[in-house]
This record gives structure tokens, sequence and C-alpha cells, in this order.
């Protein structure tokens, strides 16, 4: 958002505040042992800024985040930043159409606020009794601890999502017992991850249109997985899950372990996950895997369900992240003085094209509302999101326009073909309970359609879906 503020000076002056010490979000906040994304490099990374250096199919943590460092320096935005600032508070002020800004370092104003808080970005500790009297160390897999050498030592790690199936097999090589406490089996894919060949390097370094092609055909290779998840071809998850079960098998030759693993959803049903080297992990004679639940945390362990007790010298907390309930959502107030939190209390998390909100004129959301993918780069997302507002600002600049603020019944009706068309996918429809769904049962977290469709619908602002108060000058 800050490169496309920069390139488009006519728009005005603009300051980005970060609660971190510098550029990267959870790619800077995310630095545990085996950290890497998901999706393929290529598409994990500036549509305007291709990186030319990745050295394999999936990108690890630092490559990552040195890549958005590089590109913010190479960009001349880092004088934009104020980092180490935490926003307290945002309060839009009607009378002189403008938000009225506290943060950490002082109180400021602007004329259109954009939020890119993301939707992993604080993390979410489990509600277990006793978990603040554990005597051992204890940490959050976004809060790593590398002081604390995890050599020798008996371990217990909370999760099996994402983030776990990446620290597991780094963290079992090392230590004397691993505990991993499994609520629920995730489906794992084999990680078709390799290093890139020389050759490829530098075709993407030197010869034209190679890279861009390589990108393409990785882009549509995982848009053509959409019809799995949102319902048109649910066939396709009978070879997703027969490769599932292949990839349990090769990694665990247990029978039982195997069936402890074995998810009872469909696959898709909650975040799909990629490993070569989770399996062969649990299969160590160092690591257990525990289902039972967790009743209670003692000074020196776990206490679980069949009353067994693990005594531990570290509990590597990986629960995940506070994601249908923004934290940002109690910090902003829009008309009436009524928080996001407030909007949202009663049906959960909605906006209009995943960025704007009904009540809060010139808020601009990142990452908003029903925006997240389960089979692509959310880097497409964003972009698309970022093209949205610039077009917004664009207009209100032509048109002489104060605030933008979209109606209700716009909102309403995006939101409700939205749910309609969530009905049918498998997030909603196939058995489990995941971090997509809200507390009302709505998935308020997925786009549940192509990311070409949502690029398309957030093309141009469409200044008839809103609400607009003239500028001043205007009404001069």
């Amino acid at each position: 958002m800050a490169i496309k503020l920069n390139e488009n000076p006519a728009l005005g002056d603009f300051l980005v505040i970060d609660k971190g010490v510098e550029v990267g979000g959870t790619w800077r906040d995310n630095t545990y042992p085996g950290a890497a994304c998901d999706v393929p490099s290529q598409l994990y990374s500036f549509s305007f800024s291709p990186n030319r250096d990745w050295s394999r199919s999936f990108s690890p943590q630092p490559e990552i985040h040195a890549y958005m460092k590089r590109v913010a320096e190479e960009a001349g935005v880092l004088d934009r930043f104020r980092f180490g600032v935490s926003v307290e508070s945002a309060a839009w002020d009607e009378a002189d159409n403008v938000w009225r800004i506290s943060t950490t370092a002082g109180e400021i104003s602007a004329n259109v606020l954009v939020t890119g808080s993301g939707g992993l970005s604080e993390p979410k500790l489990p509600e277990i009794d006793g978990i603040d009297t554990f005597a051992g160390e204890i940490f959050h897999s976004a809060r790593w601890n590398h002081d604390y050498d995890l050599t020798g030592k008996r371990v217990a790690i909370i999760g099996t999502g994402a983030s776990s199936i990446q620290i597991v097999p780094e963290v079992a090589k090392k230590v004397a017992h691993l505990d991993v406490y499994q609520r629920t089996a995730p489906w794992v894919l084999p990680r078709n991850d390799r290093a890139y060949l020389g050759v490829e390097k530098l075709g993407f370094r030197f010869v034209p249109g190679f890279q861009k092609a390589y990108r393409t055909a990785i882009y549509w290779a995982l848009e053509s997985r959409v019809p799995m998840f949102t319902g048109q071809l649910p066939q396709m998850r009978i070879a997703a899950t027969a490769m599932a079960k292949r990839n349990i098998a090769k990694g665990i030759t247990d029978p039982e372990l195997r069936k402890t693993v074995t998810p009872d959803f469909e696959i898709g049903c909650k975040r799909v996950l990629i490993s070569n080297a989770y399996y062969p992990a649990l299969a160590r004679d160092n690591v257990d895997v525990v289902t039972d639940g967790i009743t209670e945390i003692t000074p020196t362990g776990l206490v679980t369900s069949d009353g067994t007790i693990r005594e531990v010298d570290a509990i590597i907390v990986a629960t995940g992240f506070y994601t249908t309930d923004q934290p940002i959502a109690a910090h902003v107030k829009g008309l009436d003085g009524r928080t996001l939190a407030d909007a949202w209390s009663e049906h959960g998390m909605a906006a209009y094209k995943g960025t704007t909100i009904s009540g809060f004129p010139n808020l601009f959301q990142i990452v908003g509302p029903n925006t997240g993918l389960s089979h692509s780069s959310m880097v497409f997302i964003i972009e698309s999101q970022i093209a949205y507002a610039i077009s917004a600002l664009t207009t209100m600049k032509a048109k002489h326009i104060a605030s933008v603020e979209p109606l209700r019944a716009a909102q309403e009706e995006w939101n409700a073909d939205l749910q309609s068309r969530m009905q049918r996918t498998v997030w909603n429809s196939g058995g489990c309970a995941s971090w997509y769904l809200d507390e009302h049962g709505k998935n308020t977290i997925l786009w549940p359609r192509s990311t070409f469709k949502f690029r398309q619908l957030l093309s141009t602002f469409d200044i008839d879906s809103y609400v607009t108060t003239p500028s001043k000058e205007q009404v001069a």
C-alpha cells in the first residue's frame, strides 16, 4: 500500500504506523525452526517486484523476510514508516471528515485510514487451568524464544496446525522427548519442495518473460483446485484424500498411530497442510502423539483427561491466532462512536468487498472479512484490494469527495451472496470445526470464489455503491 501511494503522489501525504521493529509482518514475527511458506515462491511475491533470487520452490522464512525488506528499501518508502509505534484508538470525526488517531507516540489525524494488521498477527493462547503457573519455559510459536536451548529437554507442543507441522520435525531432532498434543488431526499432503536448478535461476534472472510464464503456470495450477473447495467438483476431494492417506502410510508404519493421525472429516474442511517430514517425525521413538484433552497445567507438566501427568521442561504453544475477532476492531470507532467490534458483535465480521465497512467512512481494510484463501497466495488478494483503494482515492480526488462509506444495502447484498455460496463449500459442510468459522458458525474468513473473480469485482471503485460527502471546497 505504501509503495502504491508513493507512486501516486497526487493522492497526498501518508504515514505507516507499525508496532514491529521493521517491515515483514508475520514473516518478521514467525521465526520458529522450519518456518516456511505453504504457497509456491513464485506466487509469494509482488507482481510489480518479482524476486529473481528464490532458492527453492517453497520459500523459507528468512528469504521471504529478506525479500520484503529489500522491496521496501528499493521502493524508497521506509522513511514513511514509524516503527515501534502502536495505534491505541482511531475515531471518525464526522464534523471534519477525518480520523483522529491516538498512538503510543502521540496524536495524529488523517483523511483516510487503511488497516493492514493482518489475520495472523495476534497470538491466541489456550484457556487451560494453571497455564500461568507453569515453572518451565513456555512460549507461542509466533514469539519463539531463541535464547532457550531445547536440546535434550522434555518438551510439549500444543496444537497440530500449520506452524506445528513445521516445528515438530525440527524440534524432534534435538529434544530428549516430545509430546504432541493433538485435538484434531489435520490432513497433510506431500510438500513438492525442491531447490531450484541453476538453469532455472539463470532463466529467472536473464530470460525475458521466463519467470512471468513460470508464475502464470503455477497460478492456474492452483486456481484449478477451487472447485474442490467450493462444491462444484467435490469428486476432486477423493483423489486428494487418497494422496493424503498415502502420505500417512509412507511416513508411519504403526497401524495405531496411522489411525490416530487420520482425520474424520472431509479434506479441505480445515486448512490443508503440506509436509514430507511431519509424519516421519511423529513415528520417532522420542515422540508421542497425545489425543486426550488437557485439563490442567501444573508447575511441572500437563494433566490430561485420563488423569495422566506428563512432566516437561518446556511448552510450545502452537494454537494459532485471533482470526474471526480482529483485535484491532475494538480500537476503531466509526459513526455514532460504535467500534468495529460493536458492529460485528451480533452477526460476525462483514464488509463490502472485504475492504470497506458500512458505518466507517474512509476506512479501508487490507485482508478484511472473507478475503482469505485456502488454495493460493494472499499476495494476489492484497494487490487487488490495494488497487481498489487507490481507485477509490483517485475517484475521491477527481470528484472532490471528502468521504465514502458503503451503502448498508450494498454491503448486505454482497454478504448475502457470499454466505449463500459458502453453504455448499467443504469449509461449511465438511464436518469439522475450524478457525474459519466464528462463534455464530459463520465463515467470515474465506473467499468462496476464484481469485480472478475477486480481482475483477475490485478492478474499479464503484462509487454508486457508496454514500459520499462532498469536500468543503466543492460545497463552497
